[in-house]
């Protein structure tokens, strides 16, 4: 494997994504008329991948593939994008999900996950071995348990950064697998359902973003990871730290949302954890708080395109968009 390969390695899904817009999500029973659609390449993981390579930093991703036209999109918008992508081929069909977006940008969406359920821990083993230069290995929920705890173990004994955006949140997660992760980059819903798998707390989602900060504090330290990131969507992100700051000033606080025009706000999660991960290479010994804020605003800008991978901003784009000073 190439040298350039082994700065960020990306463990997940690819989904391809079909979207409808709407003025207002239908109600139970009702059929409405969508203004737009729009299909393209998607999945927590791969989303992440490009975001993070968009960055200009060298990722590799890892996932798995049917063989039928939904995988050919895949390896072509790869290869096309100069993302290196070894995937695992599988029996089984590739994952589509079904998206809602209403005039807000808000989204709802259901997805088969198909092939992805399919990766073999046995070849994430082997393709994070062959990236020895790994610095971070970052994972979603959008796999196989036992696949995303073998890119887990792997980043352990690489020494790499590991990061979790726990998200579609596993009803089979054992919680015990969060002792296996150094940052987790939660939103609101994700957050609440790991305090409650946990056996933590019961907290209503809407009520997450609206608690002080010492109280949203205290439950992030209820969770078994040292660095737990909360995505609030338009009101920013909140940043937790346990023992180790890793470099910032206090061991919480919050970063403000970027303004922006917000279209279609799917893959604003993925947009932020994979600028997050390629952050923490290209602003290796700064404060975290420098990396957390240009997570925000990839985010942000990702608001302003239709679709989930082709709409993640490059780290120019984003300098150009906000300056580059964090």
């Amino acid at each position: 494997m190439p040298e350039r390969s082994g700065r960020v390695a990306v463990v997940g899904s690819y989904v391809q994504d079909h979207a409808w817009f709407c003025d207002l999500f239908p109600r139970d029973g009702e059929s409405r008329r969508a203004h737009r659609f729009n299909t393209g390449p998607g999945g927590k993981g791969f989303n992440q991948a490009v975001a993070c390579h968009r960055q200009g930093v060298a990722t590799v991703f890892i996932g798995a593939l049917g063989d039928d036209h939904l995988g050919a999109i895949a390896r072509r918008f790869a290869a096309e994008e100069g993302l290196e992508a070894h995937w695992q081929s599988v029996d089984a069909p590739n994952a589509a999900s079904s998206i809602l977006v209403d005039a807000r940008g808000a989204n709802r969406i259901v997805v088969s996950l198909g092939a992805n359920e399919r990766l073999d821990p046995a070849f994430v083993r082997e393709r994070l071995a062959s990236a020895r230069d790994a610095r971070i290995v970052l994972c979603q929920l959008e796999n196989g348990l036992d696949a995303i705890a073998a890119a887990l173990e792997a980043g352990t004994a690489a020494g790499a950064l590991r990061m979790l955006n726990p998200a579609p949140m596993h009803p089979r997660l054992d919680p015990a697998l969060l002792a296996h992760v150094d940052v987790a980059t939660p939103n609101e819903t994700e957050f609440a359902l790991l305090l409650q798998h946990c056996a933590v707390a019961d907290v209503d989602p809407d009520a997450i973003a609206p608690l002080d900060d010492a109280t949203l504090h205290a439950l992030a330290r209820r969770l078994p990871v040292p660095t737990v990131v909360v995505t609030l969507g338009a009101q920013g992100c909140f940043v937790s730290h346990g023992t180790d700051l890793r470099g910032d000033a206090a061991p919480f606080y919050r970063i403000a949302a970027e303004p922006v025009h917000a279209i279609d706000t799917t893959g604003a999660g993925d947009a932020f954890s994979g600028a997050l991960a390629a952050a923490l290479v290209r602003f290796d010994g700064a404060p975290f708080a420098h990396s957390a804020r240009h997570a925000n605003r990839a985010a942000a800008l990702s608001t302003e395109t239709v679709g989930t991978a082709p709409a993640m901003p490059s780290w120019h784009a984003i300098a150009a968009r906000f300056g580059g000073a964090y």
